[in-house]
């Protein structure tokens, strides 16, 4: 295990992510200030960089596992600089996950950075780089609800509160589609390792069709309402009740006019 040919150069952070961040510090400032004219424009602008963040975080994750688990090409890929537009799959590891907020307000997980699996040893270290991606959005999500498990919601603007829940809503749904053990999801990948040859051959030719799999499955609406009960579930333990969550997306599809409902905190 060495990162020998990993330069410093390598690791250097993205100027395309210090970008994003500087949206979303500007955008989620003028949420918190009530700064812009149009409250919604701005929540969308915020939760879109932040969520954009956490996908590169979340690749970043995967990458830097591997690095130090014995895949020493990396660096030289472009992974550890955080960089989106590095990504394998720039489609489907941004723009896709982006369009299913705009649209569904889900978190729709991604595949990226190109890791050469048989550089690695141990099935241990395979698990835990497959595990590493959804851990950060749970991480990402603790983050995001801390103001209401911590009970610090005092002083903190309507707008803001809002925003944070559909955020922490977006983790929270990419944590658990990530972690299912579905052929193509890092849930799979994280029990890959421990299966038989048999068993991963037979399941391969499945591999691409996961995610699409997983999504026709949430169609089907005693599916998607268990889904999003799971969901709720979670939020309402971590202090975020269904207001929230619902007049955060609300207040992100800024297009769609304001909602009169969400106009008064409960």
């Amino acid at each position: 295990m060495t990162t020998a040919t990993t330069s410093r150069s390598d690791r250097r952070i993205s100027p395309v992510f210090i970008g994003i961040l500087a949206v979303t510090a500007v955008t989620g400032w003028a949420t918190w200030t009530g700064f812009s004219e149009q409250p919604g424009l701005a929540v969308f602008l915020f939760v879109t960089a932040a969520w954009i963040v956490s996908l590169c975080l979340h690749e970043y994750a995967h990458a830097r596992t591997a690095l130090h688990s014995g895949d020493i090409t990396i660096g030289s890929k472009g992974y550890l600089s955080l960089n989106p537009l590095a990504y394998t799959h720039a489609l489907l590891s941004i723009v896709l996950p982006v369009l299913f907020v705009i649209m569904g307000g889900i978190g729709l997980p991604g595949g990226a950075v190109f890791i050469e699996r048989n550089r690695i040893e141990g099935r241990w270290r395979h698990s835990l780089i497959s595990a590493a991606g959804p851990l950060t959005n749970v991480l990402f999500a603790a983050v995001c609800t801390a103001p209401f498990w911590l009970h610090a919601l005092d002083g903190v603007p309507r707008d803001f509160r809002f925003a944070l829940a559909f955020l922490a809503l977006l983790q929270v749904t990419a944590a658990i589609l990530n972690f299912l053990p579905v052929p193509g999801l890092d849930g799979y990948g994280v029990i890959e390792p421990w299966l038989s040859r048999n068993i991963k051959r037979q399941v391969e030719p499945f591999a691409p069709f996961g995610l699409l799999f997983v999504f026709a499955l949430l169609w089907i609406p005693a599916v998607n309402s268990v889904f999003f009960d799971v969901i709720d579930s979670i939020l309402r333990s971590l202090g975020i009740g269904d207001f929230d969550t619902y007049c955060g997306q609300e207040l992100y599809r800024f297009w769609q006019g304001t909602n009169e409902f969400c106009s008064v905190s409960p």
